[in-house]
C-alpha cells in the first residue's frame, strides 16, 4: 500500500505540471489584460502608465517566459503578489480558505447523513410511496440550477417571509455579540447556504445508495445469509451495505474538489467571503496569480480525492488490495 501512495503521489506531478501549462496558456492568451482594466476605468491614465504597470507585472513578456518566471516563484513556494493589492497570493487564499472549507465539510456531512439513509431506506421499500417521493425530489433537484433555485429560496426565505439573512456571514453587529449568540448568528446565515451547496449531493448520492443497496441485496451471499436464519436487519448493515459502499466512496474522492469549483456560485450569490468568491473577483480583475493558484489547488484537490477513493476502498473492501 506505501508503494501505491509512493507511486500515486509522483504521478501527481506531471499532471500538475500540464495543467498549469494549459490553464496560464489559456489565461495569458484570454482577450484583456489587467493593466488595460485599469486604464479602462480611468480614461486619464496615460499610455506610459501602462507601460509602467505591464513592466512591474511582466506583462510585456512572452507568454512562455511569463509562465518559467511563475512555475520558479511556484517552485520556491512562492504564488506571487496579486496585482489589484499587491498582497501575497497566499495570504489571500488562507484567509478564505476557512469560509469555504467550513460551508462545504457541513455540506458534505449533511449529504451523507442524510442521504445514505434515505437511500437505503428507499431500497427497502422499493416501489413505495417513499422510493417514489425520493425519486421525484432528486429528479427535480438535479433539474434545477444551483443559482436559480437560490435567488428563489433568498425570494421567499428572506424577502417575503424575513425568517433568514439574505447573505454575509454574520450580522453588522456581530462583534457586540456573547459566544454563544455569535454562533447561533452563523448558523443562522449558513442555513441557505449549506442547504443549496448539499442538495445537488443529496440528490445523487440518495439515488446512488439505492442502486447499490438494490445490487448488493441480489448477490448469492445475501440469499445465503438468509437461508441460515440471519435478520434481515442484520444482512442488510452488516453483509449488504459494506459492499453497497465502493460507489458512496468514489462520489465522496470526487467531491473534494467541489470545495472549490462549487463554491463560486453560492458564494458570489450569497456574498460569502471564500475562495469561490475571490476566484470569482479574480477572473473579472485579470489576476493572473491569484487565478492560476485557484486553479492548481482546484487541480490538486482533484487529483488527492481520486488517491482518498482509491485508498478508502481497501479499508471497505478487504479484498482489494494495491501491489
Amino acid at each position: 500500500m506505501l508503494n501505491y501512495i509512493i507511486k500515486r503521489f509522483l504521478g501527481m506531478i506531471p499532471v500538475l505540471f500540464g495543467v498549469s501549462i494549459v490553464s496560464f496558456a489559456v489565461i495569458s492568451l484570454a482577450p484583456g489584460r489587467f493593466s488595460s482594466l485599469d486604464q479602462a476605468m480611468n480614461p486619464k491614465v496615460s499610455a506610459q502608465y501602462q507601460m509602467r504597470l505591464n513592466r512591474a507585472f511582466n506583462l510585456d513578456k512572452p507568454v512562455h517566459v511569463r509562465y518559467f518566471l511563475w512555475l520558479k516563484d511556484l517552485a520556491r513556494l512562492d504564488l506571487g503578489r496579486s496585482f489589484v493589492d499587491n498582497r501575497p497570493v497566499a495570504a489571500k487564499i488562507l484567509e478564505r480558505v476557512p469560509v469555504t472549507v467550513g460551508i462545504n465539510a457541513l455540506s458534505l456531512l449533511v449529504v451523507f447523513l442524510v442521504a445514505i439513509p434515505v437511500g437505503i431506506r428507499a431500497a427497502t421499500k422499493e416501489g413505495g410511496a417513499f422510493d417514489t417521493a425520493t425519486a421525484v425530489f432528486s429528479f427535480v433537484m438535479l433539474s434545477v440550477p444551483a443559482f436559480w433555485l437560490a435567488l428563489l429560496l433568498m425570494q421567499l426565505f428572506c424577502i417575503h417571509l424575513g425568517w433568514l439573512p439574505i447573505s454575509g456571514l454574520h450580522s453588522l453587529d456581530f462583534d457586540y455579540f456573547p459566544p454563544v449568540r455569535r454562533f447561533l448568528d452563523v448558523a443562522w446565515h449558513l442555513i441557505l447556504p449549506v442547504f443549496v451547496s448539499s442538495v445537488a449531493g443529496l440528490a445523487v448520492i440518495s439515488r446512488y445508495m439505492r442502486s447499490s443497496i438494490l445490487e448488493a441485496l441480489q448477490q448469492p451471499y445475501i440469499y445465503t445469509a438468509l437461508a441460515k436464519g440471519l435478520p434481515q436487519r442484520t444482512v442488510l448493515y452488516k453483509h449488504a451495505l459494506r459492499n453497497a459502499l465502493l460507489p458512496i466512496v468514489t462520489l465522496a474522492g470526487l467531491s473534494i474538489p467541489g470545495l472549490l469549483g462549487g463554491s463560486v456560485i453560492f458564494e458570489s450569490i450569497f456574498a460569502l467571503p471564500g475562495l469561490g468568491q475571490l476566484f470569482f473577483q479574480a477572473v473579472m480583475a485579470r489576476d493572473i496569480p491569484l487565478i492560476m493558484a485557484e486553479v492548481v489547488l482546484g487541480a490538486l484537490l482533484t487529483v488527492a480525492g481520486n488517491l482518498i477513493a482509491d485508498i478508502s476502498y481497501a479499508c471497505v473492501d478487504p479484498r482489494i488490495r494495491y501491489k
